[in-house]
């Protein structure tokens, strides 16, 4: 027996017909996003705010929404949606559509649906796609790390990402309050 299996582009996904979920695209598969819970939801804001803030303030650059699609790669397309992102200025660009790139930085907060397996290979795919830092925050157990192709670094204090945002930084007391 054969299955099908319908590749889809980035300019499909864009042109759904809202069916009430979200998904993002692996690789041209429709992958449906669960909503997240109240303290995934609290912790993202709280980061989102204060990125958001520091970018207008000193003009470094763009924090979309969370539910914003950003393609990370082509033929076929993967579009995925941080939880918070940053581009910086001189990548941002006017579109209607998704952002065509990935971000220059990807935090993903783990909640309690998501496979710590596929956060992680979410956390590659930026990488290969170019992304300059992946934070990932697990709630439950208060760990932050930083992916870089480097390697990865435990956050015990104070989250700063120097090589991608100069002069930002947030505590963990603060994000996770």
């Amino acid at each position: 027996m054969t299955v099908d299996v319908r590749i889809f582009t980035a300019d499909e996904l864009l042109g759904l017909p809202d069916d009430g979920s979200r998904y993002e695209l692996v690789e041209g598969e429709l992958k449906p996003v669960s909503p997240a819970g109240y303290e995934h939801g609290l912790i993202v804001n709280r980061i989102n705010a204060r990125l958001f803030a520091f970018a207008e303030q000193h003009r470094v650059g763009q924090v979309p929404a969370s539910e914003t699609g950003l393609v990370v790669a082509r033929n076929p397309d993967t579009v995925l949606s941080p939880d918070v992102s940053f581009v910086r200025a001189e990548r941002a660009v006017d579109t209607r559509g998704f952002f065509p790139g990935p971000p220059d930085l990807a935090v993903e907060v783990v909640s309690p649906s998501d496979r710590f397996s596929d956060v992680l290979a979410k956390t590659r795919t930026y990488l290969r796609a170019g992304t300059g830092a992946v934070v990932i925050v697990e709630p439950e157990s208060r760990i932050v790390q930083v992916h870089r192709t480097s390697g990865v670094t435990n956050v015990t204090d104070t989250l700063a990402l120097e090589d991608v945002l100069p002069g930002w930084s947030m505590s963990l007391e603060d994000m996770f309050r």
